[in-house]
């Protein structure tokens, strides 16, 4: 009885901590396989400072898999990171750890001696918490550790990011975390990510990954001769080069030289060979290359067999990709629309509906896996009324994301031209009204609308 109540209380003290077991990380239980090979990435190939954090979230991730004694591990590595500091409040994450993997453990007196540990330094700073501070330098680590989990976390990590940021507005670490994060999220045509770079990476200049990040938005506004720069000065560098060649890859492939962006990923895989995101690049790289032969005037270049070849090259690269990360949502899509271009209907199907059904979509993803799915239904399959399903599907998601736009775009065009061909008037004049409404322009929409009333036909049931 006496040993149940003073696990209760422990327990109740350990809930007060801010550490990784507090957070709500958010992660699907099969995408911990890549989770760890990155965050060993991340250990080996980044700076001592997010060492710190990479080695807190490793233990908390062999935590769930039920490996304590590893997880116990990794945290003395965190702790000697900072072993000789004055007692500070870069411990303070560690320590909260310490004393949830010991308490898992059932080892309740040595998680206590964490959980006094705490307390010392929350009474040294006057926190009003016996064993929680609010801080900018634990919410620059919770911005971290969220950002490294994965697109259910950023809105959180960026957040985080800015609460640090205003404390300390000039601090380099909080200045990298909210660009690199305003990166990940930099998925409309607003560029928010742009500003945030442009400081980071003043205020990190030995930083080639920031360098790098910095060039691709650059390359997005069209801004080559600036982007350039950053890149040459990102591949000069020695350090993160893992991490430099995988993005400056993604840069080169944009730009059509495909050859030089292989090389990099060929290069980055010698030492990261477990990254799915790697294998990811490599398959839009033979995406790329069997788009480009496709479209080629050169009709011997163009035989069917070296289309079917590059495509098999890209299946493989983004089938790899899912073994090594289940849950990647655009590795299924672009495997499906590799398939369908060689004709794999069925498997294409399969793997569209396989994306689709991934837990936690964010609703920008999601609504651009319905505008692809929707245009191989319409130019593959030639099935007109599933591309409309899909495309409705994706716009009645609120967000007014760049893909909610492409999706607008899509459905009017293909309302327009059913109309000219006099195919279901009333449900394709209707879709035009519904496209003007989703604009704003309430007038012509109902002009539509009306003009639908007058005339008779079947519907979408997806309408």
């Amino acid at each position: 009885m006496g040993e149940n109540a003073g696990g209760d209380q422990v327990m109740e003290n350990l809930l007060q901590l801010r550490c990784h077991f507090t957070w709500g990380l958010l992660f699907e239980k099969n995408d911990i396989p890549d989770l760890e090979v990155r965050i060993s990435e991340q250990v080996q190939f980044l700076d001592i400072k997010n060492s710190l954090g990479m080695h807190n979230l490793q233990a908390y991730v062999r935590h769930l898999k039920g490996e304590q004694e590893e997880a116990l591990q990794s945290l003395k590595e965190a702790e000697a990171l900072i072993e000789g500091e004055q007692l500070g409040k870069r411990s303070l994450v560690t320590w909260g750890n310490c004393a949830w993997v010991h308490y898992h453990r059932g080892s309740l007196a040595e998680a206590q001696i964490y959980l006094d540990k705490v307390e010392n330094v929350c009474r040294e700073f006057s926190s009003p918490f016996r064993y929680r501070m609010e801080c900018a330098e634990i919410d620059c680590e919770e911005g971290w550790a969220l950002l490294k989990c994965g697109g259910s976390n950023y809105m959180r990590a960026m957040a985080c990011f800015a609460k640090a940021l205003q404390v300390d507005p000039e601090n380099p670490e909080y200045n990298a975390g909210y660009a690199v994060v305003a990166y990940r999220q930099d998925f409309d045509d607003n560029h928010v990510s742009l500003e945030p770079l442009r400081k980071a990476v003043r205020l990190n200049p030995e930083d080639p990954h920031l360098k790098v990040l910095l060039a691709l938005k650059l390359q997005d506004l069209g801004e080559q001769d600036e982007a350039e720069t950053h890149i040459e000065e990102a591949l000069s560098s020695t350090s993160c080069q893992s991490y430099v060649f995988r993005y400056a890859a993604k840069y080169f492939r944009r730009k059509g030289d495909i050859n030089e962006a292989l090389h990099l990923l060929h290069r980055a895989l010698q030492t990261s060979p477990s990254s799915g995101y790697l294998h990811y690049q490599k398959g839009l790289c033979y995406k790329q290359q069997m788009i480009q032969l496709k479209t080629s005037g050169n009709r011997q270049a163009r035989r069917q067999e070296n289309i079917q070849e590059l495509a098999h090259q890209a299946i493989c690269e983004f089938q790899e990709t899912l073994n090594l990360r289940p849950t990647f949502e655009m590795a299924y899509v672009c495997m499906a629309e590799m398939q369908a271009e060689i004709g794999q209907y069925e498997e294409a199907e399969g793997n569209f509906q396989e994306a689709l059904n991934l837990n936690n979509l964010v609703a920008h993803i999601e609504q651009d896996i319905h505008f692809r799915y929707g245009r191989s239904q319409q130019f593959h399959k030639k099935s007109e009324d599933k591309a409309i399903t899909h495309y409705l599907k994706g716009l009645k998601l609120e967000e007014k994301s760049f893909a909610w736009r492409k999706l607008l775009t899509a459905l009017e065009k293909v309302a327009e031209r059913r109309v000219r061909q006099n195919v279901r008037l009333v449900e394709s004049t209707s879709l035009l009204g519904l496209v003007f409404k989703l604009k704003g322009q309430e007038m012509k929409a109902l002009l539509y609308y009306e003009k639908a009333l007058r005339l008779s036909g079947e519907m979408n049931p997806a309408f």
